[in-house]
């Protein structure tokens, strides 16, 4: 009932433009230095940011941690655009995530594991998990992207299914690397395509993140560590409580922040605003701290090629929202048209 509560409240909250995607933002940032930083990423929430933004290609010795942090955040686009299709959940689309996640979003999608996978405890040494055997992996995958489908057809609230799907997800545990960061994509995907985004505003990474302790407990649902010796059948009552307790307490802090910007009395939304679709939302967010926004700063909010971008802009010129600044190929940028620009002024999330 609170999740409810906190969703249709969310839902009928009015805030301008600019509060709602600055508000999206800082929270896609969260969830994306934070589920990173679960398995061992070192860099800082303000370098994880720089990296988003492209303000800074890499961090010397720490390569790969500024991989993952880009792969993430593409793979959150891609699950947001996959939610807003209400795709269907595929084995398809896991090996397509897992393949952002791992490798980059232009990365052809990544079969399951070929043998076995074992998760040691770094200080001792001693196994924490044994998972399925691959002979095993293909069925069990098929199984629960079937149940999930199901699940949804027959009403199960969305965010039980997302709480299975994450739990089982880690449980097969169907790649080698990677697995954490997909459980927790996939479950963002299903809250998202099921009607719990909360349009954007909250990260459950955040919290697994502040007390891993609690999460690491609530998976492990049996005493013994070989999936096929309990897990396979273990009571998932515990996890379900933390899930959803926590869901709870996300969506509460994420309600209470919007009410904190919204406005008593704000009129509904222009007709202008209106006729905006998801990506131009996303850049139009971009303005409320600046007058000018590169084609780079574009591409890296939207998760998309240069070329890719240049080709929405020339649209969006077109459309009479968005005008050119600088014409250079070298540092090409865009403003707002003068009709837009009221929408975006006294941004108080900034």
């Amino acid at each position: 009932m609170d999740i409810e509560s906190a969703k249709t409240i969310v839902e009928r909250t009015a805030l301008p433009p600019a509060v709602e995607a600055e508000l999206r933002r800082a929270a896609r940032v969260r969830s994306t230095h934070f589920s990173t930083r679960i398995e061992g990423n070192r860099l800082t929430l303000k370098e994880a940011q720089e990296v988003i933004e492209r303000k800074k290609a890499s961090f010397h010795g720490r390569e790969r941690d500024t991989s993952e942090v880009r792969n993430y955040w593409n793979a959150m686009l891609k699950v947001e655009e996959w939610a807003a299709k209400r795709a269907d959940f595929t084995e398809e689309l896991v090996k397509r995530l897992h393949a952002i996640v791992e490798k980059g979003k232009r990365s052809k999608a990544t079969p399951y594991r070929s043998g076995q996978n074992v998760i040691k405890d770094s200080a001792t040494g001693a196994i924490v998990y044994m998972p399925p055997e691959a002979k095993d992996v293909h069925k069990l995958m098929s199984e629960m992207a079937a149940w999930v489908r199901q699940a949804d057809r027959n009403g199960i609230p969305g965010p039980i299914i997302a709480a299975l799907a994450h739990y089982q997800f880690v449980t097969i545990h169907p790649y080698y690397d990677g697995n954490g960061r997909t459980a927790r994509l996939l479950a963002t995907f299903l809250l998202h395509r099921d009607g719990y985004g909360m349009r954007g505003f909250f990260s459950m990474e955040e919290h697994h993140a502040r007390d891993i302790e609690a999460y690491y407990n609530s998976l492990a649902t049996h005493k013994h560590h070989n999936y096929y010796e309990g897990r396979a059948d273990a009571d998932l009552t515990g996890w379900i409580e933390y899930f959803v307790v926590l869901l709870a307490e996300v969506f509460g802090r994420a309600k209470d922040e919007a009410l904190k910007y919204s406005k008593e009395g704000m009129p509904a939304e222009p007709a202008l605003l209106r006729k905006l679709d998801r990506r131009a939302r996303v850049i139009l967010g971009l303005f409320a701290g600046k007058d000018v926004v590169s084609t780079q700063e574009m591409a890296a909010a939207l998760g998309l090629s240069d070329r890719m971008v240049l080709y929405l802009l020339t649209e969006w010129v077109k459309d009479g929202w968005i005008v050119l600044a600088n014409p250079s190929r070298r540092s090409r940028a865009y403003k707002l048209s003068e009709i837009y620009q009221k929408y975006i002024r006294n941004n108080p999330a900034k």
